[in-house]
């Protein structure tokens, strides 16, 4: 189990990490997610013990991750994928944190196995491509078969059947009892990977809770109804308390928050507007991130005028 409690940085006038608790528990994936710079790796470097926390304190099993007698036993993680001698063979960079860390040679080939690169184990880790290293490093990090596992962005430059073979991977190490904290900033897997979701914007906690009770905080669920008529509709939900905004490219479609289905099937034809499609509509996790970090977004790019 990771447990934070207070756990703040700071670098020099910039406070990376704001008294942060929370808890990761074993049994699920937990997601963490928040914006670019919101301190999500500063807390992954902290949990691991790569900085000094400025207050506060981060623990794995009830101690510091610096005090591990073996620490590859104890925490599997990736933090970043390129971190690898690049004239080393991917076996030889395995064998080197093997004979470290006190870990059987057999163990090497059981993970190169585990990632599916048995065929390329001793080529040199420079002519491997993002997707290779990525594995490589997955490798790493299951090599000390810990109970504790922490991946950043382990799906940048996968194809999509490695997409499917991590997430089928991390879900499996959950079931097993594990713990696993992976961060992502592909909401859409991470929507089919987590259980558990850990928010933060600007160093600071947004969310712990599941991901349903995320994506319920975010809008909840929407209506999405198709009418010849929109601009009628929408004024008529306007008026009754409902938000309106474009569903996607089509003419006349449009998707409703604030109001259930039967709400505005009622408005719709109390205003003499006829639907051609009326449905629930389930806000998608990317949706309700946008909504519930939007005040935490620290770089804010301008639209390219038409």
């Amino acid at each position: 189990m990771i447990e934070a409690c207070g756990l703040t940085k700071r670098y020099g006038s910039r406070l990376a990490v704001d008294d942060l608790n929370f808890t990761v528990r074993p049994g699920m994936v937990t997601g963490f997610l928040g914006p670019n710079g919101a301190g999500k790796s500063t807390t992954m470097r902290l949990i691991l013990g790569l900085d000094r926390p400025t207050a506060g304190t981060v623990t794995v099993d009830g101690r510091t991750h610096r005090r591990a007698a073996s620490p590859m036993h104890e925490v599997g993680a990736l933090l970043d994928a390129r971190a690898v001698h690049g004239g080393r063979s991917a076996r030889s960079h395995l064998l080197c944190l093997a004979q470290t860390n006190g870990i059987p040679a057999r163990r090497v080939d059981e993970v190169l196995g585990i990632v599916g690169l048995s065929d390329v184990a001793r080529k040199r880790s420079k002519t491997f491509s993002l997707g290779m290293s990525q594995r490589l490093g997955v490798a790493a990090a299951l090599l000390g078969d810990p109970q504790v596992l922490m991946f950043d962005e382990p799906v940048n430059g996968l194809d999509p059947e490695g997409i499917l073979w991590i997430r089928t991977l991390m879900r499996s190490l959950a079931a097993e009892g594990r713990v696993v904290f992976v961060s992502s900033h592909l909401m859409s897997e991470m929507e089919s990977t987590a259980d558990h979701l850990i928010v933060v914007g600007k160093g600071r906690l947004v969310a712990d809770c599941s991901m349903a009770e995320f994506i319920a905080r975010g809008s909840g669920t929407a209506v999405v109804v198709e009418t010849p008529a929109p601009e009628v509709l929408a004024r008529a939900v306007s008026a009754a308390g409902g938000s309106v905004t474009s569903e996607g490219s089509e003419a006349g479609r449009l998707r409703v928050h604030g109001l259930s289905e039967a709400e505005v099937g009622g408005i719709a034809f109390a205003a003499g507007v006829p639907l051609q499609h009326l449905a629930a509509a389930r806000v998608s996790l990317e949706q309700a991130f946008m909504e519930l970090t939007a005040d935490s977004v620290e770089y804010h790019a301008a639209l390219p005028v038409a």
